[in-house]
């Protein structure tokens, strides 16, 4: 990771909400799901909060050797959000700690604040971490 890369940056994503994203088509294959509301599900929104802080640092990573993965999540869902609209998405770096980067994530739709929450990840090698992965299926499948 660059030495560049601390507390205090800031990075911007927009991204706007496909229809699959939403609970009834996300968790299609969950019958009492197809009566839910078509807003944009937690669990996808969560993973737009993450891409948006892996977005941020992949000028400061070796991409592709150094990737990122999530270790912690913590968010609010403030409010529901159609398919069609754009999120936009606010990203601030709160701390640095080796290999362990937090930061602050915040989300609006066209109309109000949607999700905010604090976030981390951890920056990996990427070969080392599928070699790790690999030898967890062989042992998996004996």
């Amino acid at each position: 990771m660059n030495s560049s890369f601390q507390a205090g940056l800031r990075f911007d994503w927009r991204y706007t909400v496909p229809a699959r994203a939403t609970v009834p088509q996300l968790y299609h294959d969950t019958s009492f799901c197809h009566d839910m509301p078509d807003v944009l599900a937690t669990g996808y929104l969560v993973g737009m909060m993450e891409l948006a802080c892996l977005n941020g640092m992949r000028d400061y990573l070796d991409w592709p050797r150094e990737q990122s993965l999530g270790t912690m999540v913590n968010f609010q869902h403030l409010a529901p959000t159609p398919p069609g609209m754009a999120l936009h998405i606010q990203v601030e770096v709160l701390e640095v700690d080796g290999r362990r980067v937090r930061f602050q994530v915040d989300a609006w739709d066209a109309l109000e604040k949607v999700c905010t929450g604090t976030h981390e990840r951890h920056v990996i090698d990427a070969a080392r971490f599928n070699d790790r992965l690999a030898q967890k299926i062989a042992r998996a499948a004996t």
